[in-house]
């Protein structure tokens, strides 16, 4: 199954083919032709001091933050090969470094809270990946850009390595895809997803990639899931619901209790993160109603309570309005900051985008 058709048809064109067209909101509709000064202003209630971060690649995403807020990691295309590899940069300058051994798919890389440690997937063991490689080029060659894939490659596996690219370690190996990992506040436990057993769930193991369990168990997929701050609850996306319609769910850390947080099937909702007060998320969400061609994702944030057996929604804010797809946000491990994968470069090409986080609560 690949996350593909719906998702990544707005993530390579990155707007929209009407501008009168419905806003990808749960509760909003944007304004027909708005124009950048109205996008600007109703963007700075939440954004200020709004920068491109990563621009030496061809597309670049899926930014994480350092503990101390002053590196992140994440993944790009580097010049001349046909996959993501995962790098490490400085937001006070400096060039990125890369990271992952250089040949395969990897993705879902996580800054270690409290070690000096990266976590990441990566396919380079793949004992076809020659073949895998020429694949990607001839479609390159003859003319075709190959899209953003959530492709569940059986050779994924998760690893960790030093920030000095040194001291890779292996720490799942078991046949089928291995990858969308995180770390537990303290640093103690990983969240991630696997089709081990057949279908993509959600599993969490120690840091060291021993004791997995197996948290959720319910089919269709289950991915991208965090952590919430007090480690309670793991934040996830599913289209068990509707195949492709992805929707928010948590669910606690001991899989008893499961809580689903946005119930709108003509949208896809992506990539939940928590903020660090643990009171309210960010995710990315679009309007399929009408197909993917007039989909546009922007970014949301949902006020969460965290309880013991449950969780509570409450208000929905909506936080970018711009034309171009916006995904994959995270905040700084101090809350002031939010970053975020956009297509709104002047090429359109997706990359990294920072801006100073504004919220009063």
């Amino acid at each position: 199954m690949l996350l593909t058709a719906l998702l990544l048809a707005t993530l390579v064109v990155g707007t929209r083919a009407d501008e009168n067209d419905r806003a990808a909101s749960p509760t909003d509709a944007r304004p027909a032709r708005m124009s950048p000064e109205e996008v600007a202003r109703r963007e700075a209630r939440h954004l200020k001091n709004i920068r491109q971060v990563t621009r030496c690649f061809p597309r670049a995403g899926e930014g994480y933050f350092s503990p101390d807020g002053k590196q992140i990691v994440f993944q790009a295309y580097p010049l001349g090969y046909p996959f993501y590899q995962i790098y490490r940069q400085s937001l006070e300058g400096g060039q990125p470094f890369r990271l992952s051994p250089g040949r395969g798919r990897t993705t879902c890389s996580y800054f270690h809270p409290t070690q000096p440690l990266i976590l990441f997937a990566s396919s380079h063991r793949d004992p076809q990946i020659e073949q895998t490689e020429a694949a990607a080029r001839r479609l390159e060659a003859q003319g075709g850009r190959r899209r953003y894939q959530w492709d569940f490659d059986p050779w994924m596996d998760i690893y960790t390595i030093r920030p000095d690219g040194t001291g890779l370690r292996q720490l799942t190996d078991t046949p089928g895809y291995d990858a969308e990992g995180s770390y537990s506040s303290d640093g103690r436990r990983i969240v991630f997803t696997s089709t081990r057993d057949g279908d993509p769930d959600i599993y969490i193991m120690d840091a060291d990639g021993s004791n997995v369990r197996q948290i959720t168990n319910a089919p269709g997929y289950d991915g991208g899931p965090f952590f919430s701050p007090d480690d309670r609850w793991i934040i996830f996306r599913s289209d068990r619901r509707k195949e492709h319609m992805l929707q928010l769910f948590a669910v606690s850390v001991d899989g008893k209790h499961e809580v689903q947080l946005t119930h709108n099937l003509g949208q896809v909702n992506w990539c939940p993160y928590f903020h660090p007060s643990g009171k309210y998320i960010v995710w990315a969400s679009a309007d399929y109603s009408r197909g993917p061609q007039f989909a546009n994702f922007d970014l949301f944030t949902m006020d969460v309570t965290l309880g013991e057996t449950t969780v509570r929604t409450g208000r929905v804010e909506r936080i970018t309005f711009h034309r171009a797809a916006d995904v994959l946000p995270v905040f700084s491990p101090d809350g002031k900051r939010l970053m975020w994968t956009s297509t709104r470069t002047s090429d359109g090409s997706s990359q990294l985008w920072i801006a100073d986080w504004v919220r009063e609560d």
